[in-house]
């Protein structure tokens, strides 16, 4: 049995947040203040990254397998229909948990698998060489990313606004890349994309960075996407748009819950007497734009 390691913080409607590849909860660090005044927000280590075991083999740890572990933890802490926001491997990770529980929304932020046949080369080829930089040259990274220039050689490809970033959260990225012990079996389990599967009753809203290097257009193929689905962009963020604007990452989130709340998605809210609630102010962002994705219509509008 694999131990999932979380963080939990704030009261309201849950939400969990879950990470990219090689990345883990603290990813998420930088949103969650604007938050955890709304939601109940329950921040996962995935298995094999950050500090949660991984999946035992011979079992593959696949987005399927990724999300039936952390649909077990929501079984644990009698979490029924929450909100799901999801970046990267941690977007295919939710589409995979919406198939086989109640969600409430979904918030998928740059995700993965949507490409056609096999991972596109270059994705796979950029994320090997991040890790082997980041299990090889640990070290000279962590002293480069003090720098603003470093921070842009070595986040630049991940992150829209490298400069911006505090040199600690940039630390802990690349530990959190060359240390996880999950990354090359995950890697190798997510080469064939994401196929839709019973239709998921909750609204759907991606969301792509404006300056995301990683998954590029043929990364992008959206007709495995429910019907429906809310499509929007993240001026000036890049592929983990956390760090790059929290707080247009948090109003995307808050949209997406907004549209539940709107079609009537049922939510087990935790009271807020059961933990204090926590207020906070959002760093400026910029807002972002978005479409729907319909059988019989393709239009643009902002996000409520």
């Amino acid at each position: 049995m694999t131990t999932i390691a979380y963080a939990r913080s704030g009261a309201g409607a849950p939400l969990v947040l879950l990470h990219g590849i090689g990345s883990s909860r603290h990813a998420w660090a930088p949103v969650i203040p604007a938050l955890t005044g709304r939601f109940d927000v329950l921040a996962v280590d995935l298995p094999g990254f950050g500090n949660s075991g991984p999946i035992p083999p011979p079992a593959e740890p696949g987005p399927a397998a990724l999300a039936a572990s952390v649909a077990g933890l929501l079984d644990d802490l009698g979490i029924t229909a929450p909100h799901v926001a999801g970046n990267s491997l941690g977007g295919w990770v939710a589409l995979e948990l919406a198939a086989i529980r109640p969600v409430a929304s979904l918030a998928l932020l740059s995700p993965a698998g949507l490409w056609r046949g096999s991972m596109p080369l270059y994705d796979r080829a950029s994320l090997q060489a991040s890790r082997w930089f980041a299990q090889h040259a640990r070290g000279l990274l962590a002293r480069l990313v003090a720098f603003r220039l470093g921070r842009a050689l070595v986040l630049g490809q991940t992150h829209g606004r490298p400069f911006r970033i505090p040199p600690g959260y940039a630390r802990t990225a690349i530990r959190a890349l060359g240390t996880s012990p999950g990354f090359a079996a995950t890697l190798k389990a997510t080469t064939r994309g994401y196929q839709s599967g019973p239709p998921i009753d909750a609204p759907v809203t991606v969301a792509f960075g404006s300056r995301d290097l990683l998954l590029r257009r043929r990364s992008r193929h959206l007709g495995e996407l429910p019907a429906g689905t809310r499509l929007g962009s993240l001026p000036g963020c890049g592929h983990v748009p956390m760090a790059d604007s929290p707080a247009a990452v948090a109003a995307l989130i808050a949209a997406a819950s907004a549209r539940a709340v709107r079609q009537g998605t049922k939510t087990t809210r935790r009271p807020l007497s059961a933990r204090g609630q926590v207020s906070s102010t959002a760093a400026s962002g910029t807002a972002s734009t978005s479409r729907v994705i319909s059988p019989a219509a393709t239009c643009w509008s902002r996000p409520a």
